[in-house]
């Protein structure tokens, strides 16, 4: 069969979706992820460590009640009805845009933020309607809401800029928006505030987070989202069973019920390398965007010529082109102040 017949027999939505293939290589220095650079949780690692053996031989928990349990409890008192996980939060959300929108809705997404919901929405036959930042990479909401998009999408703090996006626009989008307002707050904890007093206000609120960033457990893929039970709920379907693994599972709630002390300490020490590494970079003549994750992004010219000229130097960092309303930039994650000042070093040398 040749490869026009077999593009044939596939979803003509999918022809447009290519694989997700940021550049992967080793690097002696990785600044491309956003994940904790300082390790994991040691009661996660020795809840690894001392797994038995039908943790492996045997199918985890259908939903992973006890995750929800220690989850509730590190953000203060929310129920398990209230929790749905899944294998990392873009399990999550596309299982959210699944759920909550048919083949032809449209979801409205901000350009630009996290690269996967475009894929995911035309995955999932949904259109997706990508809307400029305004100023200062504020959401604007009369787009948003001249969109009648089913789901409004906006991560906050946004991948890649680092922004957050005011109280009052999210607050203005969740009463007004005809259908449900995900708030991805992935790098929450890196944050001054987040929304999670907003799942009170209204019914239609999702917010979806992850143990990847300030938890260190990117490998393991853990995510949740909160919402109200019967939004929840339309989430567990459309997930399925089985997404969090038993090993991933026991890790997930020795960290949260054990360790929150070291991811706090680690995420202070990710904020004060990230003001750090912005004042460096301003010195160098640079204009990094003011971000309140645990990255920065840095408008250059010709980012993967520079990218390129890093990785020479064994520097890894995440290059975008033509980001609309930034042009090239530079990723930089936020870790040991060690491994920051290498980069800076080396982005200095290449830039000359």
């Amino acid at each position: 069969m040749s490869q026009s017949s077999t593009l044939e027999l596939a979803r003509a939505s999918y022809r447009e979706v290519s694989l997700y293939s940021p550049n992967r290589a080793p690097a002696r220095v990785d600044l491309s992820d956003n994940t904790n650079l300082w390790g994991v949780p040691p009661a996660a690692a020795r809840a690894i460590h001392s797994a038995a053996t039908a943790s492996i031989t045997r199918y985890p928990p259908l939903y992973v009640e006890d995750v929800k349990k220690a989850i509730g409890g590190y953000l203060g008192g929310i129920p398990p009805e209230m929790i749905v996980t899944g294998c990392g939060s873009d399990d999550v959300l596309d299982s959210a845009i699944r759920a909550f929108a048919e083949p032809g809705d449209r979801i409205a997404v901000p350009d630009p933020s996290f690269a996967m919901i475009p894929i995911f929405a035309r995955l999932n036959g949904v259109e997706p309607i990508l809307i400029p930042l305004a100023d200062k990479y504020e959401v604007d909401p009369e787009p948003f809401l001249e969109s009648r998009a089913k789901i409004i999408y906006l991560c906050s703090p946004n991948n890649p800029t680092g922004t957050v996006v005011s109280r009052p626009v999210i607050e203005r989008l969740i009463d007004e928006a005809p259908g449900v307002v995900i708030i991805d707050e992935a790098y929450a904890e890196f944050a001054a505030g987040n929304c999670l007093d907003l799942l009170k206000r209204s019914p239609k609120v999702l917010i979806t987070r992850t143990l990847s960033k300030a938890f260190g457990m990117a490998g393991l893929r853990i995510g949740y989202a909160l919402g109200d039970p019967a939004l929840i709920a339309e989430v567990e379907k459309s997930r399925g069973p089985y997404k969090v693994n038993a090993i991933a599972e026991r890790a997930a709630v020795a960290a949260l019920t054990e360790d929150l002390s070291w991811v706090a300490r680690h995420v202070q020490q990710a904020i004060e390398n990230r003001e750090r590494m912005v004042r460096v970079l301003r010195d160098m003549r640079l204009s990094p965007i003011p971000s309140e994750a645990n990255f920065v992004l840095v408008p250059v010219p010709n980012a993967v010529a520079i990218d390129q000229a890093l990785r020479e130097r064994g520097i890894a960092v995440r290059p975008f082109t033509a980001l609309r309303g930034v042009g090239d930039a530079l990723r930089i994650s936020v870790g040991p102040w060690v491994e920051v000042e290498e980069c800076l070093s080396a982005l200095e040398e290449v830039l000359g």
